[in-house]
């Protein structure tokens, strides 16, 4: 069964970016990408397709990353679901609070597209 990675966030060229990045992962594992503009559509997708990894952004409309994120974290049946947080907020306590509620790992943006890729084959065991 091929992976599912999911991208949430509001800034459309940050899809574009990660969607372009990401795409190496669709040729050579078919694993398969999907977006969503807002934490509400993103939790949705997450509770209805599971996908094994999700970027967050945690600035956005309707539903922050950081609520997202402890809600995936409270339900048992996504506890599998690995949440990489990547964002433009930057300080230690962002950081620290990010973690803190589940996420595997947090990154910031503007990101390196080669980090991308090796710590997305790495939590998929690609």
């Amino acid at each position: 069964m091929a992976k599912k990675i999911l991208i949430v966030d509001d800034e459309v060229h940050i899809k574009m970016l990660l969607e372009q990045t990401l795409e190496e992962l669709e040729d050579e594992f078919e694993v398969d990408l999907y977006t969503a503009s807002d934490g509400e559509e993103g939790l949705e997708f997450i509770r209805s397709k599971r996908p094994d990894l999700v970027f967050l952004d945690i600035m956005m409309p309707k539903m922050n990353g950081y609520e997202v994120c402890r809600i995936i974290k409270d339900d048992a049946s996504l506890k599998d679901v690995k949440i990489i947080l990547l964002t433009a907020k930057g300080q230690e306590v962002d950081r620290k609070q990010g973690l803190e509620l589940g996420a595997m790992m947090y990154m910031t943006k503007p990101f390196d597209p080669d980090e991308i890729l090796r710590v997305s084959k790495e939590l998929l065991e690609l």
